[in-house]
C-alpha cells in the first residue's frame, strides 16, 4: 500500500516538474529583459536614419544638443501653490511640442518650425505648374541628396501674374553637422559685384537664373546666398542666424509672421505691366513659433469686451478706397489699418471677432496666404486674442491653398489666433465654441461664444464660357442647428448672478460699492451663462418687425437700416425657432424660457448697422469697417463693441465711428435692458 502511494506521488511530481520549471524560467527571463536589463543606445544614439547618408547628424556632446530646442521647448512647470499673486491663466504648463528632429525635410511647408538650415538654392523654369507632379526639379545624384538634402520646391510661382513660363525656387535642407549652411541672402542686379563675405570662412554663390526670368522687358535680378560654417562649428547660439525657410508674398502687405522681406526690391514690380502686383521673396531665420492667446477670462470685477470687425475685403494690393468721403492716398489697406489700430487702442478689447469677408475675392486674391498675413496684423501686434467666421467672399478665389479648411490652418499659424475648424460632419468650416471663464480659482464659465459658418452661395449660373455667377446666398443648415443644440445642452448651469470665490477676486468692487447689497434668494437662479453668436449672412428674421418695448411702446430697433436691400438668404432651415429659441437658459419652468443666446452678431451688409430684437433675441449688424468694401458717402466706417459686465449678466453695445465717437449705446441684456415677458 505504501509503495503504491509513493509511486503515485512520484508520477505526480514528474508530471508537474516540467511545466513548473518552464513557468519559473520564463518568469526569470521576463524579469531580466524588462527590469534588470538596461541597454544603452550604442553608437546609434548619435545618429539618425533617413534618406540622408548614415553619418552623424546630431552630436549630443556639442553645444548644439537640443533636438527640441525649437518649437515646443518649454521651461519646467512653475509651481503656484497658494500664491495669490499668480493668476491661473499665467501659469506655465508643460506642453508636448513638436520634435523638430522629426519634421520632414523633403516637403515645403512654411508653417513648420524647422530649425534645420538650407544648403543650396536654385531657380528653375517650368511649363507645368501643378505641385502634384513636379517635372521641373533640378537634377541631383544620390550622393548629393544624402549630403546636402533633396531638392524642395517653394510652391509659389514667381511669374504668377506674368512671364512666358512658371518660375519656382528650389532649395536643399539637411540635419548633418558637417555641411556648410546658408546664413545670408541678397538680391542684386546683373552687373553687381559679388557681396563681401561676413568672414573668411564664408562665401557667396549666385543662383544661375534671374528671379525675373521669362518676364519681358524686366531688368534681370539675381539671388545670392552666403554659405557659412557647419552646425558643428557654429554651436547652439549660431543656429538662430541660419536661414531656415523661404516663401513668397504677393502684393504690398507684410511678410508672414516670423518672416522678413528680402531687401533689394520685389522680384516682380507692379509697374512692370497692367494688372500686376509686387512679388516679394521672404525668408525666416531660426524658428519663430506664434505666441498663443491666454484662455479667455473676465477681469476680476467681471468685465469682458468684444470688438466686432466686419467685412475688411482685403486683397493682395493696397486697394482703392470705395465711396470715400475724402481722398485716401496710400491705398485703402493703409487707411483701414490705421483706423482699426486707433480704435483698438481706444477700446482695448479682450477679444476681436472678424465676422466674415476678410478676403475680398472677386478676382483680387491671387494668394489667400498673402492676404491672411495682413488682415489680423493690427490685432496681433497688440497681443489681443481673435476669432473668425467666414463670409461669402472669403474663398471665391480659392486656389490650391485658398479653401476655407486651408485658411483655418493658416490662421492657426498666426499669433493669438483662437480659430478652430470645427467638426467635419457639420455643414461649413469654422463651427466652434469659445468659453469665457471667471478670473477666480473656480474658472467658472460665465459667457459662451458661438461661431457658425453661414456659407457663401447655394446656387449659381454657369455660362457658355464656364464662368459661374452666384444667384442665391447660403444659410445655416439643419445639421448646424443640431450641432448648436448639442453644444448648448452640454453647458452646465451655474448659480446666477455669479459671486467670485475669494476677496482678491473682487478687486475694486467694494471700493465702488460702499454699501454692497446681498442678492436676495429670489433673485438668484440656476441657469446656463449668457451666450453670443456670430455668423456672416443674417437670418431672414433679422428683417422682421421688431419686438415692442413694454415700458415705452416703441419698437426695439436702434441704428441705421434700410439703406440697402435685404442681405439674408431666401431659404432657411429655421435657425431662429428651432435653434436660438429652443436653446433656453434652463429646463426648469420656474426659470422661464429665456433663450441662452441673447445676441447674434452679423456682417455682410456694410451700410446696415442696427440692433433689432426679434422674439427676444437681438440681431445686430456690425456695419462696414473697411475702406476696401463698399460704403456710402456720409456713412462713417465703424466697429461694433459688446461690453459685458456683472460677470456676464449685463451686455451693452455701441458703435465707434471714424472720429472715435461712440454712438447708440444701449443695454441688450441685464441692467437697463428692455424687459420681456418670457
Amino acid at each position: 500500500m505504501a509503495l503504491n502511494v509513493f509511486g503515485r506521488l512520484s508520477r505526480f511530481l514528474r508530471a508537474t516538474f516540467v511545466p513548473a520549471a518552464l513557468v519559473f524560467s520564463f518568469s526569470i527571463l521576463l524579469t531580466f529583459v524588462f527590469i534588470l536589463y538596461k541597454p544603452g543606445f550604442g553608437p546609434g544614439g548619435l545618429q539618425r536614419v533617413g534618406w540622408q547618408a548614415w553619418e552623424p547628424v546630431f552630436d549630443s556632446s556639442s553645444a548644439y544638443s537640443g533636438g527640441n530646442s525649437g518649437v515646443g521647448a518649454v521651461d519646467e512647470e512653475q509651481t503656484v501653490g497658494d500664491d495669490w499673486d499668480v493668476d491661473w491663466w499665467n501659469v506655465t504648463k508643460p506642453e508636448g511640442g513638436a520634435d523638430t528632429a522629426s519634421l520632414p525635410l523633403d516637403i515645403w511647408h512654411p508653417l513648420l518650425q524647422h530649425d534645420t538650415g538650407l544648403t543650396e538654392i536654385t531657380i528653375e523654369r517650368c511649363m507645368w505648374s501643378s505641385s502634384m507632379i513636379d517635372l521641373c526639379s533640378p537634377h541631383s545624384s544620390a550622393d548629393e541628396d544624402a549630403t546636402k538634402g533633396k531638392w524642395v520646391r517653394v510652391d509659389r510661382d514667381l511669374n504668377l501674374q506674368a512671364g512666358m513660363w512658371h518660375l519656382f525656387i528650389y532649395y536643399r535642407r539637411t540635419r548633418r553637422i558637417d555641411v556648410p549652411l546658408i546664413t545670408n541672402l541678397a538680391l542684386l542686379p546683373a552687373n553687381s559685384p559679388e557681396p563681401k563675405p561676413s568672414s573668411s570662412a564664408h562665401s557667396w554663390n549666385r543662383v544661375e537664373r534671374s528671379v525675373r526670368d521669362g518676364v519681358m522687358r524686366a531688368p534681370s535680378l539675381f539671388l545670392w546666398y552666403e554659405v557659412g560654417p557647419t552646425l558643428r562649428d557654429i554651436g547652439g547660439d549660431g543656429k538662430a542666424n541660419l536661414i531656415t525657410e523661404l516663401d513668397i508674398v504677393y502684393g504690398d502687405g507684410p511678410a508672414w509672421y516670423g518672416f522678413d522681406k528680402l531687401e533689394g526690391g520685389p522680384t516682380m514690380e507692379a509697374s512692370s505691366g497692367p494688372g500686376r502686383s509686387n512679388v516679394w521673396l521672404t525668408y525666416r531665420r531660426g524658428v519663430h513659433p506664434p505666441p498663443k492667446a491666454e484662455p479667455l477670462h473676465m477681469s476680476r470685477d467681471g468685465r469682458f469686451k468684444i470688438m466686432q470687425v466686419a467685412d475688411l475685403h482685403f486683397s493682395i494690393s493696397s486697394g482703392a478706397c470705395r465711396d470715400p468721403a475724402e481722398p485716401c492716398p496710400g491705398g485703402a489697406y493703409n487707411y483701414t489699418s490705421s483706423l482699426l489700430g486707433r480704435t483698438l487702442d481706444q477700446e482695448k478689447p479682450n477679444l476681436v471677432v472678424f465676422t466674415g469677408d476678410q478676403l475680398n475675392g472677386q478676382g483680387t486674391v491671387l494668394d489667400a496666404k498673402s492676404v491672411l498675413a495682413k488682415f489680423a496684423r493690427e490685432v496681433a501686434d497688440r497681443k489681443i486674442p481673435w476669432a473668425v467666421v467666414f463670409g461669402n467672399h472669403d474663398d471665391e478665389d480659392a486656389r490650391e491653398t485658398g479653401w476655407r479648411s486651408d485658411q483655418v490652418k493658416l490662421m492657426q499659424g498666426l499669433p493669438y489666433s483662437l480659430v478652430k475648424a470645427g467638426p467635419t460632419d457639420v455643414h461649413g468650416v469654422g463651427n466652434y465654441v469659445l468659453k469665457v471663464l471667471s478670473a477666480d480659482a473656480s474658472r467658472t464659465q460665465l459667457l459662451t461664444l458661438y461661431f457658425l459658418d453661414s456659407g457663401s452661395y447655394a446656387k449659381g449660373i454657369t455660362d457658355w464660357f464656364g464662368f459661374w455667377s452666384p444667384t442665391e446666398y447660403d444659410w445655416i443648415h439643419q445639421n448646424q442647428i443640431d450641432w448648436f443644440l448639442q453644444e448648448s445642452a452640454a453647458i452646465s448651469p451655474i448659480e446666477r448672478p455669479f459671486v467670485p470665490d475669494g476677496a482678491k477676486d473682487l478687486a475694486g468692487v467694494w471700493a465702488r460699492s460702499p454699501s454692497p447689497q446681498q442678492v436676495a434668494p429670489t433673485q438668484r437662479k440656476l441657469a446656463k451663462p449668457n451666450g453670443l453668436m456670430f455668423f456672416h449672412i443674417p437670418l431672414p428674421e433679422a428683417y422682421d418687425s421688431a419686438d415692442v418695448d413694454p415700458s415705452s411702446g416703441r419698437p426695439l430697433d436702434v441704428g441705421v437700416s434700410g439703406l440697402e436691400g435685404k442681405g439674408s438668404a431666401s431659404k432657411s432651415d429655421g435657425m431662429l425657432k428651432k435653434g436660438l429659441l429652443a436653446a433656453t437658459e434652463s429646463e426648469h419652468r420656474g426659470a422661464g424660457s429665456a433663450p441662452e443666446v441673447k445676441v447674434v452678431g452679423n456682417g455682410h451688409c456694410h451700410i446696415t448697422e442696427n440692433c433689432r430684437r426679434i422674439s427676444g433675441v437681438w440681431m445686430c449688424f456690425g456695419g462696414g469697417g473697411s475702406y476696401e468694401g463698399y460704403g456710402k458717402v456720409g456713412f462713417d466706417r465703424r466697429f461694433r463693441v459688446y461690453d459685458i459686465s456683472d460677470y456676464g449678466e449685463t451686455i451693452r453695445t455701441y458703435k465707434v465711428l471714424e472720429s472715435g465717437d461712440r454712438i447708440d449705446e444701449m443695454a441688450l441684456a441685464g441692467k437697463g435692458a428692455p424687459a420681456f415677458d418670457w
